[in-house]
């Protein structure tokens, strides 16, 4: 008779305790809001999970540079043309003076003048060498630049078929050592000083010649690029 009592004892225990789990559980849940739960539910999910770490967006800088130019200096960038589609672009302390987007920008070669001492362009214009006779204007904008400033110079598809050798010379005097050295739909630029020097160690100009075998454009010039900073204390 005993055992059969303490069979029937154990035998409730066992009911009641899921039944006392269930309830208690019920009674929490009812207590505890429901985005409190699923809160640590994302929670326990993340744990283990290795954090991502996202380089900072690297600053953009004046002319697209790849790194920053020291403070008290201009930065500058020439783009030759490239292709038939590819336009020719002048940009100086992040504007642009020469571009598609500008409308001022042509077959030939284009040049823009800088005041050195307020950085601030006075004069933009592209001389066709394909048709028409423009290279004794281009010598004359040349001449008329204002002593102290800065000439940036630029070709897009053809810039030598009507280009004289005055007006050659007169850019060698500037201090081209490759405008002698333009060929049909060379790619060529070029930065130089009317009244200063500028430094040995800046890049002042790059040509490059159209190649039909090797040129992905098929004949029509590849596109270069001069890019640097320029000390505004040279005066």
């Amino acid at each position: 008779m005993w055992l059969q009592r303490q069979y029937l004892v154990k035998l409730a225990g066992l009911l009641i305790t899921p039944l006392a789990a269930w309830y208690l559980g019920y009674f929490v849940a009812a207590l505890i809001s429901e985005e409190t739960i699923t809160t640590s539910i994302a929670n326990l999910q993340d744990i283990g999970k290795k954090p991502v770490l996202r380089a900072p967006v690297p600053k953009r800088q004046k002319c697209d540079h790849w790194s920053p130019c020291l403070p008290g200096s201009y930065a500058y960038r020439i783009l030759s043309g490239g292709g038939k589609e590819k336009l020719a672009k002048i940009c100086f302390e992040d504007e642009l003076l020469i571009s598609e987007e500008k409308g001022n920008v042509g077959r030939g070669i284009n040049i823009a003048i800088v005041n050195y001492e307020t950085g601030k362009v006075t004069s933009a214009k592209y001389f066709d060498m394909w048709e028409g006779d423009h290279s004794g204007e281009m010598m004359t904008f040349i001449k008329n630049a204002p002593e102290r400033s800065l000439l940036l110079m630029v070709t897009h598809d053809d810039g030598s078929t009507r280009l004289k050798n005055d007006t050659k010379k007169l850019v060698e005097e500037l201090g081209s050592k490759e405008i002698q050295n333009i060929k049909f739909r060379s790619s060529w630029a070029f930065i130089a000083a009317k009244g200063f020097k500028l430094p040995d160690t800046m890049q002042k100009e790059k040509i490059n010649h159209s190649d039909k075998k090797k040129n992905r454009y098929g004949g029509w010039p590849a596109e270069i690029q001069i890019e640097g900073c320029i000390p505004r204390n040279l005066i």
